[in-house]
C-alpha cells in the first residue's frame, strides 16, 4: 500500500517533534510548514493525501488558508486544529468543508485516529463489505436451497439489491464475480419457482399468492384512504427495486417512511399487461371480458394504456369507493409534468391522487437507441446512478416538495422492472408473432423450451387468446428473444441493453413504498 502524504501547517512546529515521529512511525510521510503561504505553494507543487492545519497563526490564518487552498483542491481533505471552539468558527469551517476538527491540545492517537478516518477509509470500508459478504454468502445460499416460497423469494431479493449496492465499496474484482455469479444462481431458481406456481396463482380461487399487480390497490393503497388526510398514489413506470432504493434518499428528507415492501409484476412484466391490471383490479383475461372495446392485444392498431382512468373508475365502484374524490394524472412529456408542479397544491382537495409518472421506461428504450446514453448507463450502477440524478431535477420532486409540510400519505409503487439482457435466443414464428424481446405470443411458436417459460393456453397465465392457437413464451434469466431474420444484426444491437416483459427477480419483485409527510 502506498505512504500516505501528509502536510501539516502550524507556526509552532518546534513543539510537535514528537506527534510528528509518532505519525512517521505509523507508516506516514510528514512534511511540516509554519505559514500558510508556503503550505499554498506547496499544494499547488506537491501530491498530498490530507493537510493539517492549525487555525490560529499570524499572516495568512488557518480559515484564510482552508478557503485558498479549497479553491485550488476541492477535494483535498483537510483537517482544521485549532484552541477555539466558538460556535461561528466551527459554522465557517465546516461551510469551508472541512473533512475534521481537532481541539488543542491534541495528541497523537487524536491525530492518527482521524488520518486513519479519511485516509484508510475507502480501503476499511471495502475489507468490511467483503468479509460482511463472505459471512452472508452462506446463508443466501443455504436461503436458495431451502425451497422459498413467495415471500422469502421477496427477503431473498431484497437481500441481493443490498449486497449489489454494497459491492460498489468493495475493491475485490473476485468478490464482485462471486456475487454476480450468485445472484444469476438466484434467477435460476426463482424462474424455476415461477414456472412451478405462476398458473395455480392464475387460475386457482383457493391458491394463497403474493400480492400481484391486479391486487396491489386493494391490499397496499385503499386501505390506508382516511378520512381528511389526501392519500397520493404515485406511479413511476419500469422502477426496479435497487432504482427505488437510489432515490430514496431524496424521499427521506421529506417524509417518513413506514413500509418499504415488494410485490409481484403479472407476465408479462409489461407495462400495457401490468399497469392496466393494476387499476382494473383485474388479470388481463377479465379485462378483456369486461372491456372489450378498451382492452387491444400486441398485434391490435392503437394505444395500449389509454383507458387507465376509466379501469381505476370500476375498481372503485366494484370496490364501493367511488364516493371519494379522486384526481387521475398522467405525465408523458415535460408540458404535462410542468402542469403537475403548477397544480400539486390543488390536489391536496381530494381524498385520493394517482399519479403516473412515465419516465424511467422512456429511460431505458432511450438508452437502447442512443450511444451515448449506452455510456452514461453502462451497468446497473451507472443505471442506479442516472434514474437518481432524473429524480432529483425532475418535475415529480418538485411537485411532491409543493406538498411538504401538508397532512398527507404517499405510495410509491410501480408497474414492473428491468432486467439488462445478454443472451439471445432464437424464435420462430408467423407473421402475426409479437416482436416484444422479452416474450412473445403468437401461433406455431418454435422455440427452445428449456429457455422460456410456455403457455400454449394463455389463459392458465391469466392472459387474453388473441387467436386460435396463440401461445405465450416468457424469457428466463438475460435473455431476449430474437427472429432468425437478420439474427445477428438485431442479437448484437439489443445486447447489453435493459429490456422488460419476461420472468426474472429484477422484473417481477418491484417496490410498494408507504410513507406520510413528517409533519403530520
Amino acid at each position: 500500500m502506498a505512504v500516505a502524504k501528509i502536510l501539516w501547517v502550524d507556526d509552532e512546529m518546534e513543539s510537535l517533534k514528537s506527534q510528528i515521529i509518532f505519525l512517521e512511525k505509523k507508516g506516514y510521510d510528514v512534511k511540516s510548514l509554519s505559514n500558510g503561504y508556503d503550505a499554498l505553494d506547496y499544494v499547488k507543487e506537491n501530491f498530498v493525501d490530507v493537510v493539517l492545519l492549525d487555525e490560529s497563526m499570524p499572516g495568512l490564518s488557518g480559515l484564510e488558508t482552508l478557503q485558498k487552498i479549497k479553491s485550488e483542491n476541492s477535494n483535498l481533505p483537510v483537517v482544521l486544529i485549532t484552541k477555539n471552539e466558538t460556535e461561528n468558527l466551527m459554522d465557517e469551517a465546516i461551510g469551508s468543508q472541512i473533512s475534521d476538527y481537532l481541539i488543542k491540545p491534541v495528541n497523537p492517537n487524536q491525530v492518527w485516529l482521524s488520518l486513519k478516518k479519511i485516509i484508510d477509509n475507502k480501503r476499511l470500508v471495502a475489507q468490511k463489505t467483503t468479509s460482511a459478504y463472505q459471512q452472508d454468502f452462506r446463508e443466501l445460499f443455504m436461503a436458495l436451497s431451502n425451497n422459498p416460497d413467495y415471500n422469502e423469494w421477496m427477503d431473498i431479493y431484497k437481500k441481493l439489491v443490498y449486497w449489489e449496492m454494497e459491492m460498489k465499496k468493495s475493491e475485490s474484482p473476485e468478490m464482485q464475480e462471486v456475487f454476480q455469479t450468485q445472484k444469476k444462481e438466484a434467477n435460476t431458481e426463482f424462474f424455476k419457482f415461477i414456472s412451478k406456481n405462476y398458473s395455480n396463482w392464475m387460475t386457482n380461487p383457493g391458491a394463497v399468492t403474493p400480492v400481484m399487480s391486479h391486487t396491489l390497490l386493494k391490499y397496499k393503497v385503499f386501505p390506508h384512504l382516511e378520512p381528511g388526510t389526501p392519500l397520493f398514489f404515485v406511479l413511476i413506470d419500469n422502477l426496479r427495486f435497487d432504482q427505488w432504493k437510489a432515490i430514496q434518499p431524496f424521499f427521506a428528507e421529506n417524509f417518513r417512511i413506514h413500509e418499504e415492501e415488494t410485490f409481484y409484476s403479472i407476465l408479462p412484466t409489461a407495462t400495457q399487461y401490468s399497469r392496466n391490471a393494476i387499476f382494473a383490479g383485474m388479470l388481463p383475461v377479465e379485462i378483456e371480458k369486461q372491456f372489450p372495446g378498451e382492452w387491444k392485444n400486441d398485434d391490435e392498431e392503437g394505444g395500449k394504456n389509454l383507458h387507465e382512468e376509466t379501469f381505476l373508475q370500476a375498481q372503485l365502484r366494484r370496490l364501493r369507493k367511488d364516493n371519494i374524490k379522486y384526481s387521475y394524472t398522467k405525465i408523458t412529456n415535460h408540458q404535462e409534468a410542468q402542469k403537475l408542479v403548477d397544480n400539486a397544491h390543488n390536489l391536496l382537495n381530494n381524498d385520493f391522487n394517482v399519479i403516473v409518472y412515465n419516465f424511467v421506461d422512456m429511460l431505458s428504450h432511450a438508452r437502447t437507441e442512443m450511444d451515448v446514453l449506452k455510456e452514461l448507463a453502462a451497468d446497473e450502477a451507472s443505471y442506479r446512478s442516472l434514474t437518481a440524478s432524473w429524480f432529483e431535477h425532475s418535475p415529480l420532486n418538485q411537485a411532491l416538495k409543493k406538498i411538504i409540510g401538508k397532512k398527507i400519505n404517499l405510495i410509491v409503487a410501480t408497474d414492473h422492472g428491468s432486467i439488462r439482457v445478454n443472451d439471445p435466443q432464437k424464435v420462430i414464428g408467423d407473421r402475426q408473432t409479437t416482436n416484444n424481446l422479452r416474450y412473445k405470443h403468437g401461433r406455431n411458436l418454435n422455440y427452445e423450451p428449456k429457455e422460456v417459460l410456455a403457455f400454449k393456453d394463455p389463459r392458465q397465465g391469466g392472459l387474453p387468446v388473441p387467436n386460435v392457437n396463440s401461445s405465450y413464451i416468457f424469457a428466463k434469466l438475460d435473455g431476449y428473444l430474437c427472429y432468425p431474420n437478420n439474427y445477428n444484426y438485431y442479437a448484437n444491437y439489443y445486447k447489453n441493453t435493459f429490456q422488460h416483459g419476461g420472468v426474472s427477480l429484477e422484473e417481477m419483485i418491484i417496490p410498494v413504498i408507504r410513507m406520510s409527510s413528517k409533519e403530520s
